[in-house]
């Protein structure tokens, strides 16, 4: 174990942890769990360290999963076809995509982004689009975690002698319940998606946005100063034609990629620009269709470094809350050289989901990383705001405990699981303070 500096992805958190470990299996993360209470210190795991927020930081020990990435089992078909299985929870997602595909199988739905891993993703409430569909918790059946006391807990939706109340706090609580180590998901027969992308006026796309008919995943990316959105369309299982590697070649990285950072250098080197370049993005977009294994078509390839905030809204509200974003976008001049990304999903019971209890809509702001973000990201959230949002666990935002509390309806019973398993703080940082409260007493080395 020796001391280093962890920065994430995005540049946005830095931390200076005393301790790094790097366990070979659960034996060893209950290990240095135990360890590291009985020296006073506090224990964060990190994945690929795609939140934005300082969600993993910490001064006491820090915990690399990356060994913790096998397959356990692969539990018997269901009628309709899907099967639990069961996988190490430092897995990226992208690696365990291709072992499900292996194995005929897929995760229902999925972000656009599958460098993170598999606890972090659950744990910050990643999600992806569907009016019809939950995030990636709610794929979630059952997991084990190793709590304070250095034990190694089983349990589900089911457990008796709450475990079924742990099991709610560790798949979507920010780490505060203790440190996942492997996850059992509900998983279905592999299938194809059918992408359709084309420019659309953003306020007609998102007309489609809240009607199930329209396709099993909708989504759509607003140039900022401009009235036009590229809109995907996924429909499962259909019959276009693949996409040529040159072709993707040529979008997806030359153009959406390295074509991209050129404009957002421009951008910031001359904001003037900025509108020009907006409006010239979006009359470049063209129209597209191809089939493709679904995580090849949920996922973009992400070169282009960007700070984000993303806002999870009861679903009726977003006409509303992004036709006041457009105005202060006009009014403010704000230099945004990124798409305003737009999404939705369909309610869950996970008591800490951003979509917890509501249909919802997701808008997701993205700065340049040489910009600066502060004022933009203020000016959206105090909008979103007004709409009874709810900031993603993982990225940017300035909400506390004491404004969050409202917003979630298990917010107490969330709470009273973690103060029974962590009483002193054990799984907290700055960040998990700041979110959920502090603890009383908690032990030093934060």
């Amino acid at each position: 174990m020796t001391a280093h500096t962890w920065r994430n992805w995005a540049g946005t958190a830095t931390a200076r942890p005393s301790h790094v470990a790097r366990p070979r299996d659960e034996g060893e993360v209950a290990d240095l769990v135990r360890g590291a209470v009985e020296a006073g210190r506090t224990v964060r795991a990190v994945g690929a360290g795609h939140s934005f927020t300082p969600a993993a930081a910490t001064e006491g020990t820090l915990v690399h999963l990356d060994a913790l990435d096998h397959l356990e089992s692969l539990g018997p078909p269901a009628a309709d076809g899907s099967r639990l299985v069961t996988v190490g929870a430092g897995i990226r997602l992208h690696a365990l995509c291709r072992r499900l595909a292996a194995h005929g199988l897929a995760l229902e739905n999925m972000g656009d982004i599958d460098r993170q891993s598999l606890a972090g993703a659950i744990s910050t409430g990643t999600h992806g689009t569907g009016a019809r569909l939950g995030g990636l918790a709610t794929q979630v059946h059952g997991l084990r975690v190793v709590t304070a006391d250095a034990r190694i807990h089983a349990v589900h939706p089911g457990a008796g002698d709450g475990g079924a109340s742990l099991f709610e706090l560790a798949r979507l609580g920010l780490g505060t319940a203790g440190i996942l180590t492997a996850i059992t998901l509900r998983c279905v027969p592999a299938f194809t998606l059918t992408a359709t992308e084309a420019p659309r006026p953003w306020r007609e796309a998102l007309a489609s946005l809240e009607d199930p008919a329209t396709a099993d995943h909708v989504e759509f990316y607003w140039f900022p100063g401009t009235a036009v959105a590229l809109t995907k369309t996924n429909t499962r299982d259909g019959a276009a034609p693949p996409l040529a590697p040159a072709r993707r070649l040529l979008e997806d990285e030359l153009l959406a990629n390295g074509v991209f950072e050129v404009t957002n250098r421009i951008a910031t080197a001359v904001p003037a620009l900025t509108p020009r370049l907006n409006r010239l993005a979006a009359r470049a977009l063209g129209a597209r269709t191809y089939t493709a294994p679904s995580h090849e078509v949920f996922v973009s390839p992400r070169r282009v470094r960007f700070a984000e905030m993303e806002y999870a809204l009861p679903v009726e509200a977003l006409p509303e809350a992004l036709g006041e974003v457009d105005a202060w976008l006009r009014r403010s001049r704000e230099n945004v050289p990124f798409p305003i990304e737009v999404r939705v999903a369909a309610a869950d019971q996970v008591w800490l989901s951003t979509a917890y209890g509501r249909a919802t809509g997701y808008v997701a702001v993205h700065q340049y990383h040489r910009l600066p973000y502060a004022r933009y990201f203020r000016a959206i959230e105090a909008i979103m705001r007004r709409y009874d949002g709810r900031p993603h666990w993982g990225k940017l935002h300035r909400r506390r405990a004491d404004d969050l509390a409202h917003n979630y309806p298990r917010w107490a019973d969330a709470l009273a699981v973690r103060e029974r398993h962590d009483p002193a703080g054990v799984f907290a940082n700055a960040y998990t303070d700041r979110v959920l409260g502090a603890r009383v007493g908690g032990i030093r080395g934060r």
